[in-house]
């Protein structure tokens, strides 16, 4: 429908209070799928965590019901139950009701908190079918429920249940006994609006194990329990760690050390310029003083991966910020002056870069402070601009010790790691000369392409994809099925080398890898150009059989450590061949009709619901032990054809997690292998193998 050419006052929308988040969800979760299901739960996780950091209440349980709601058990002082004066409404309805309020404003209630916008516990409301508080405090359990924001009261259990709006809370009296005990706390339990979240949104357990991990690192004394009840099987998990962030970093540590553990700690003030109420009600720009604590624990190790993650309070920034730039700044100054200091690099030679000293690299970041300035409600980027300059000045003056040191533990390290550090710039420097002299070369006078690839005659990189073929026998057939406008080949024999437990010369050495590397024309490792691949897409096309799927392993395993950024584009595909063929006999004059099914179930669906239909089939079905029994004609209709073919996008949901999963099946540790072997061989469907 065409807009309207007036535009008056009247066409203005006014969304009040809570209908702001139900109108625009993205703003303050980030989406309406698990991740920002998993965002509703952080949100109300967190706020229990922040009564932690204030030294109130080391215990909190999480429970995920049957139904599908979430509740959240701490054990700390309680959202305030007495009247708010100026909305006259009682603290937690103010808190769950009203956005941008809270007691993270002020500055009197909470020294450092992750959240700071007021809008945590409130979205989540808003968000929701039912939400139940209940608080102890002051000898009696306060309770209130609500319904997608408005307060009220429930007939029943469970979000069907008939509601009638209304505020106020219920007061219950406790036992005199539970009363002198002092027993206080807050228990929230809510139901996610499925009007709002996707159907498919769920909450993720292994996700919520690592964030209560990670938590209980970071609060040093917490103890957080996580209980599954949503299956006969109740399970019950419970973190807790006594070393903070050293024994955090020696966890996310994927190698041998070179150093111990480095912990780096400080603080620093600023003064920021903020809107303070003054007496008579008025905003009057203040300058307050801030404090801004500094603790970082880092040690390099022996492998080449870097793992970096950095918090702000209890809140992870995975894009960063001003904390992480003053960090990364901090180890470029300190170490190209002791590697000058140390002769290590002379006069002429260039300074190191930031991803020179980082190869290698575990280390955790966190900063404390007062209302932290974040980029968006989702807190992914810290923006507090003092953040950088304190966290430089604390970490180069404490690293420079470290790398002066003169007792005779530190000291080797210290050399150790300069060295490591210059090994890798020359590295660097080598593969980048190396690259630039094949760029000068002239494609006209190398033959640098392998002879086996049967390329495609257009240059549109957009359009373009290469097919990765198992096998010269589905070659030939491959070739009269594709494209050959925008479709190029290259075959490859059986399985590759395996990269995970191979040197980078023993990669390069392998004619497959090679050959891959070459036609994708981007290079490999930290110095891979995504813009000089040659390809849109890369399609990885082997058998639908068991061998079929350890060579798509091989090929992801080299596509994952060595030009990763291909997997993170979404650039790299597995095609998918059918592994059955269904000949549907016509009746009378009518052709016989071909169906085509990609798993031993939705063949047996198939054939079944022929057979209700009355219709015939030839037995036996014939199944496909690999693309070399297709003709051309099958190929391009079941694989290739963009118009008919299925591709299924490989993607990095969890890097973390694929990266351990390829370090546990390809890893050069065979112990933890045959482990996992024996503990999931009784989960395998042996009707699934091909013998």
């Amino acid at each position: 429908m065409a807009a309207s050419p007036e535009y008056t006052a009247r066409h203005l929308l006014v969304l009040e209070g809570l209908e702001a988040v139900r109108k625009r969800p993205g703003m303050y979760i980030g989406s309406t799928d698990s991740r920002g299901l998993m965002h509703c739960v952080w949100e109300i996780i967190d706020n229990a965590v922040d009564e932690a950091l204030a030294g109130y209440g080391e215990h909190i349980e999480v429970y995920l019901h049957r139904d599908g709601s979430v509740a959240v058990h701490d054990h700390a002082r309680g959202i305030p139950v007495d009247v708010e004066p100026k909305t006259g409404l009682s603290g937690v309805e103010v808190v769950m009701t009203k956005l941008h309020a809270g007691g993270k404003f002020g500055g009197g209630s909470y020294a450092a908190s992750g959240g700071l916008h007021g809008v945590g516990a409130s979205v989540v409301n808003a968000l929701s079918q039912r939400l139940d508080v209940e608080v102890d405090r002051d000898g009696a359990t306060h309770s209130i429920s609500f319904r997608r924001g408005v307060p009220g009261v429930f007939d029943g259990e469970g979000p069907d249940a008939p509601f009638e709006p209304r505020n106020g809370m219920d007061k219950t009296r406790r036992s005199a006994k539970k009363a002198e005990a002092g027993i206080s706390g807050t228990r929230i339990r809510y139901w996610a609006d499925r009007q709002i979240f996707l159907k498919d949104a769920k909450i993720s357990l292994e996700e919520l194990y690592g964030r209560a991990r990670q938590t209980a690192f970071l609060v040093p004394g917490l103890t957080i329990e996580v209980h599954d009840e949503r299956t006969d099987e109740v399970t019950v998990e419970s973190f807790h760690y006594a070393g903070g962030i050293s024994e955090f970093c020696e966890y996310l540590a994927p190698d041998r050390p070179v150093t111990d553990t480095l912990r780096l700690t400080g603080n620093g003030t600023f003064t920021e310029t903020v809107p303070v109420l003054d007496e008579s009600g008025h905003m009057v720009p203040t300058d307050v003083e801030r404090l801004l604590e500094v603790d970082v624990a880092m040690r390099w190790g022996t492998e080449y991966d870097t793992v970096l993650k950095s918090f702000v309070n209890i809140i992870i920034t995975p894009k960063g910020g001003t904390h992480v730039t003053g960090f990364e700044r901090a180890l470029v100054k300190t170490v190209n002056e002791q590697l000058r200091a140390a002769k290590l690099l002379r006069v002429n030679d260039d300074p190191v870069t930031k991803d020179d000293i980082l190869e290698g690299l575990t280390s955790v970041i966190t900063v404390r402070l007062s209302e932290p300035q974040f980029e968006g409600q989702t807190k992914e980027v810290l923006g507090t601009p003092a953040a950088a300059r304190i966290v430089t000045n604390v970490v180069s003056d404490q690293l420079k010790a470290f790398l002066t040191a003169t007792d005779k533990n530190r000291k080797p390290q210290a050399r150790t790691v300069l060295e490591k550090i210059v090994a890798a710039a020359r590295t660097r420097i080598a593969a980048r000369q190396h690259k630039e002299t094949q760029r000068r070369k002239n494609a006209l006078e190398t033959s640098a392409l392998p002879a086996k690839l049967a390329d495609c005659r257009s240059d549109d990189v957009e359009r373009s994809e290469l097919f990765i073929v198992e096998g010269d026998s589905a070659l030939g057939t491959a070739k009269l099925a594709r494209d050959s406008e925008f479709q190029a080949l290259l075959p490859i024999r059986g399985k590759i080398l395996n990269v995970q437990k191979s040197s980078v010369a023993d990669m390069l050495k392998n004619a497959e890898c090679a050959a891959i590397i070459q036609v994708l024309g981007a290079g490999t490792g930290r110095s891979f150009d995504i813009d000089a691949a040659r390809y849109g897409r890369v399609i990885m096309m082997a058998d639908a059989d068991v061998d079929g799927s350890h060579i798509r392993t091989l090929l992801l395993t080299l596509f994952f450590r060595y030009m990763r950024p291909m997997v993170e584009a979404g650039r790299v595909f597995a095609a998918v061949p059918p592994l059955h063929r269904i000949e549907v006999i016509g009746q009378g004059r009518a052709k016989n009709e071909y169906i085509y099914t990609y798993t031993d179930q939705e063949m047996k669906t198939v054939t079944a619901d022929l057979a209700k239909r009355g219709k015939r089939i030839k037995d036996p079905v014939q199944r496909y032990k690999g693309l070399g029994e297709m003709d051309a004609d099958q190929l391009a209709e079941t694989t290739m054809d963009p118009r008919h073919r299925m591709l299924r996008r490989i993607t990095l949901s969890d890097a973390e997690a694929a990266d351990r999963i390829f370090d546990l099946l390809m890893g050069s540790d065979v112990a933890p292998r045959r482990d996992y072997i024996i503990n999931s061989a009784a989960l395998l469907d042996r009707s699934a193998i091909d013998a």
